[in-house]
């Protein structure tokens, strides 16, 4: 894995950043009949929030970003984007754990939505993500703070 880290976001990132979600959701997109060249990088604008925002760099560069949006019930884990040569290796599970403990620190839910189909439902899965809803194009996901999940309990003879 790559050295990493994260920094605040600006509003001078939102267009680098608007291009980086539609090279990344292409595939999963176009597999739902939904992608858009002009709609994913205005999504990404309308939705962009430089206060909840962190870039992802690797040796300096960024590379990908991720939102943390707290809300009324819970904060909301959004556009979470790795440039694809990044994919698989392990920077995305280590920027989501840096997240997460932050999270269970301070004892707060966290909630996503995935597009159906995508890889990346199983790393959501693999950090104690369940699935709450689903509908056309969207599995809407929950994570209880890791003190409030049940525990395997082992039972010895």
């Amino acid at each position: 894995m790559a050295d990493w880290a994260l920094r605040r976001a600006s509003v001078a990132d939102v267009e680098p950043l608007a291009e980086l979600r539609a090279v990344v959701m292409r595939t999963d997109l176009e597999r739902l009949g939904r992608y858009d060249e002009d709609r994913v990088r205005r999504r990404f604008r309308d939705g962009f929030d430089a206060a909840h925002t962190w870039i992802i760099e690797v040796s300096g560069e960024p590379v990908g970003c991720v939102a943390l949006r707290p809300a009324v019930d819970a904060h909301w884990l959004e556009h979470f984007y790795l440039a694809p040569h990044l994919h698989g290796s392990g920077t995305g599970t280590a920027v989501l754990r840096e997240l997460l403990d932050r999270c269970d620190r301070d004892a707060t839910v966290v909630r996503l939505n995935v597009l159906r189909g995508s890889p990346a439902r199983r790393l959501y899965e693999r950090h104690g993500f369940t699935t709450e809803s689903e509908d056309p194009v969207d599995v809407f996901m929950v994570r209880h703070p890791a003190a409030a999940r049940p525990r395997a309990v082992t039972v010895t003879p």
